[in-house]
């Protein structure tokens, strides 16, 4: 399999060491090893290493310090470092005492935090890795993206809905068990099938859990356990002025990757037309925004809003300042606006963007009322140049 340059770029300055967390099949110990070919790994994906290291952490340390004196190269990576907590205090110590370098990969630092584990106290700093994003791919294919995703391995496979297959199943036996819940491990499978009805909208948590037989309190727990093992975003309602008419309070929900979605929903695209290509589009467009805003360092709030009366407007950037709508048409008729006027008659935000599938950028301006219309390309390249946000 081709390796797919990443867009992260890990430059540590001596004594100073990283986590780097993003979840299963991103692609992070492809990476580290291809930018960091002679580094000192451990990989805690190994049984044997994993049970070493949990019956004596110490061993680590003592493996290290003999290693000190005959190693030039004091870079040390620790994969799947969450499967032994207990390591991270003698990392602490080794970060403290020696010239070691330490970058620590995983998939979840949930099961870390939940019980008080040693994160270092500031001493590592921390990277985001993602599913593959648009300066990564060399030819842009949408309809490729929405049926394949960007998880390399997905990506790159001519038998990826058999790979998605066996990527849900790895991912409950792996991640959930390792959350701890394996008593609802059924329970949990019959709320990830719901999720097809549930990726890129508003959640209504009561809906959800007769759908999936489970209590509304457990639903709520089991999205924010995708959230916190890095398998999906929330976002709320943007709120900075609220009146009766504004929907404050209703977050939606969008797995980490559109292709594990479209799989989820057992949808295969054939053409860039339709309600349901338009929200894959929709979805893409949020995991871009997601990974340009973490991969480069931006600090912005991904909000959306929607009224009452139902005029929306799919992402409000940077604290009201975008006001960004995607459409999977190729014509823009005056209804589509009406959401983006109705949100600039209230914020004035200082961009109002509309992503669709024209031919070439154009502009609408209507009094104090500016609009530009990019197409889906345009809008992306003038993203990753931090010509939106930055």
């Amino acid at each position: 399999m081709s390796y797919i340059k990443r867009y992260l770029t890990i430059d540590l300055p001596k004594r100073q060491s990283a986590f780097i967390w993003g979840a299963r099949k991103t692609g992070k110990t492809t990476y580290l090893k291809h930018t960091f070919p002679k580094a000192l790994v451990y990989d805690l994906l190994k049984s044997d290493l994993a049970l070493e290291f949990l019956k004596a952490p110490s061993i680590f340390r003592e493996e290290l310090l003999k290693h000190q004196d005959t190693s030039l190269n004091q870079l040390v990576i620790v994969d799947e470092v969450q499967k032994v907590p207990a390591l991270m205090d003698e990392i602490h110590w080794l970060i403290e005492n020696t010239e070691f370098q330490f970058i620590l990969c995983g998939s979840s630092a949930r099961q870390m935090k939940r019980h008080g584990v040693n994160m270092l106290g500031g001493r590592a700093w921390k990277y985001h890795f993602f599913p593959l994003c648009f300066p990564e791919f060399d030819e842009f294919d949408l309809l490729r993206i929405f049926n394949q995703g960007g998880l390399p391995s997905h990506y790159l496979s001519p038998n990826y809905r058999k790979s998605f297959r066996s990527y849900i199943e790895d991912y409950l036996i792996l991640e959930i068990q390792a959350e701890g819940i394996v008593r609802n491990l059924p329970a949990f499978s019959r709320f990830f099938d719901a999720l097809r009805f549930s990726n890129g909208e508003m959640l209504n948590y009561s809906n959800i859990a007769r759908q999936a037989g489970i209590d509304a309190k457990t639903i709520r727990e089991y999205f924010q356990i995708l959230v916190d093992t890095l398998m999906g975003y929330i976002i709320l309602p943007y709120r900075k002025k609220v009146s009766r008419n504004i929907i404050s309070e209703t977050p939606k929900f969008y797995l980490f990757d559109v292709g594990l979605a479209s799989f989820i929903k057992h949808q295969q695209f054939t053409d860039l037309k339709g309600s349901e290509v338009g929200k894959a589009l929709e979805h893409y467009i949020l995991t871009e925004l997601m990974a340009y805003k973490y991969l480069n360092e931006v600090d912005f709030e991904i909000n959306y809003w929607r009224t009452k009366s139902k005029l929306e407007v799919d992402f409000i950037l940077n604290n009201g300042q975008v006001a960004l709508e995607v459409k999977i048409s190729d014509v823009i008729l005056s209804s589509d606006l009406k959401g983006l006027r109705a949100f600039h008659q209230e914020h004035k935000p200082k961009k109002s963007i509309m992503v669709c599938q024209i031919l070439r950028p154009r502009r609408i301006i209507d009094g104090d009322f500016t609009l530009d219309i990019l197409p889906i390309e345009n809008f992306l390249q003038a993203l990753w140049a931090g010509e939106i946000v930055s």
